[in-house]
């Protein structure tokens, strides 16, 4: 039950980036069965019958962005508080009654959705369902509940991320890099107003978002449409809709110059560096870049095969990694990023120049053909681990569909990057790759004397 942070997303993008891909003749991805139902929850069925399992999950469209000012945590916070109980389940007695039934289940926030999931014997599904419905209308919270919890996401804060300096660094970077949209602050939520989230809070959180028509079904694995909608209906549908805000954020104005964090810590032995690159997403800013900036992405930061892996690591002498990173699943704007580790004794600002380098020269010179067909097979080629996963489809599309998308655009992915051209990601990197409006965030160790 942790948040998942922005760069990387790590569930969204192993998913988008393994899960969307396929051969370069597919039309379709995944094939699932959708329906609605009559309360306005939309319902998605991703099959996949290799093992009698499956994995059950419900997806809020509401996040960590989502929040007003002065209640930074709160998406996160109400996310544990699921688990307290209802008139029927007694607290902490959820995540049991799924375990002693041979199931798994967990939670996680995000900035734009939340997210409960079960995987379980195809057998035990409707357990699950009965549960899952029963937490969102009926939820029972107390203070007695709700006070110790507050303790725990503390914890949680310091032992993943106060207590790491690579996550503070992030932190730091992410608030420096959106200045204005809160996407700039961390989905756990500032510290001091964290410890000011009360039951009033929770209980109004989930009253004003954990309704059906703000939510989305979706059961992958051995399941069909036929044989989940009665059961859907039974459960789910008997949990009446309810008025639900539109989603208003603010959102950036024009960066005028670029940004530079620095953090030192005793517990950092060697350095690292990184940057950011405030970028359009699917949704928001100059979209048409979206997919060729995917390809970019794998141009650069692909395994061994990037222009910074082999630029910076190969030769021995600079670096032991390189990578680039770009998500374009987001409600509004994202990021484009690179990182690079010196070796030990190499100068940070040394890698930094040569970073510098490669990305002035894609600028310059721009990607050649060959990079961009072996781009694009490499992102066609990650399909099949995705595809084969039980629950790789379902994870894929219930994140797509909580941050606005559709089936249509997860199951025309592939056609998407395969259409990109040279000149595309070329127009990409000039309107993405510009100084004024990244963020370089560097960790080294604290000086000792």
């Amino acid at each position: 039950m942790r948040p998942l942070p922005r760069v990387p997303r790590a569930l969204v993008a192993g998913a988008l980036l393994a899960g969307l891909a396929a051969g370069p003749a597919a039309a379709k991805v995944f094939e699932p069965e959708t329906f609605m139902l009559a309360n306005g929850m939309q319902v998605v069925v991703a099959s996949n019958h290799r093992v009698p399992v499956v994995t059950h999950m419900v997806w809020y469209k509401v996040g960590s962005a989502d929040e007003v000012p002065g209640k930074s945590g709160i998406a996160h916070f109400l996310e544990h508080l699921m688990f307290k109980g209802t008139k029927s389940v007694p607290p902490g007695e959820f995540s049991k009654i799924v375990a002693r039934n041979g199931g798994q289940d967990n939670a996680f926030t995000s900035y734009d959705y939340t997210g409960y999931f079960q995987n379980v014997a195809k057998d035990r599904l409707e357990l699950v369902m009965k549960l899952e419905a029963d937490r969102m209308a009926n939820l029972v919270l107390t203070d007695a509940e709700v006070d110790p919890e507050r303790k725990v996401i503390l914890e949680e804060r310091r032992q993943t991320l106060d207590n790491k300096p690579a996550s503070r660094l992030n932190e730091q970077m992410i608030a420096a890099q959106f200045m204005n949209h809160p996407y700039g602050r961390s989905v756990i939520g500032w510290e001091h107003e964290m410890r000011g989230l009360t039951t009033e809070d929770a209980v109004a959180w989930h009253r004003r978002y954990y309704a059906p028509n703000n939510a989305i079904l979706v059961v992958g694995g051995d399941i069909t449409a036929a044989e989940l909608k009665p059961l859907a209906e039974k459960y789910y549908g008997a949990v009446p809709a309810r008025p639900v805000p539109p989603r208003v954020r603010v959102q950036e104005p024009t960066h005028q110059a670029a940004r530079r964090v620095v953090l030192e810590s005793e517990q950092v032995r060697q350095p690292s560096w990184r940057r950011t690159y405030l970028a359009p997403s699917y949704a928001r800013g100059a979209v048409e870049h979206a997919y060729p900036l995917q390809v970019l992405a794998e141009i650069l930061g692909g395994g061994a095969t990037g222009r910074l892996y082999k630029s910076l690591v190969l030769p021995g002498v600079l670096a032991v990694g390189a990578s680039a990173y770009y998500d374009a699943s987001a409600i509004d704007l994202t990021t484009f990023n690179v990182a690079a580790s010196p070796k030990i004794g190499v100068e940070v600002e040394k890698v930094e120049a040569a970073v510098d380098k490669v990305l002035a020269e894609i600028l310059e010179k721009g990607v050649t053909q060959e990079e961009l067909d072996n781009a694009r097979r490499r992102l066609q080629d990650a399909a099949i681990l995705g595809r084969d996963s039980f629950n790789g489809g379902a994870r894929t599309l219930g994140a797509a569909l909580a941050m606005g998308r559709t089936v249509e655009d997860v199951e025309t992915w592939p056609d998407r990057i395969g259409a990109v051209t040279v000149e595309q990601v070329n127009a990409a990197a000039r309107h993405v790759l510009v100084e004024r409006q990244s963020v370089t965030g560097i960790l080294r160790p604290k000086p000792t004397s």
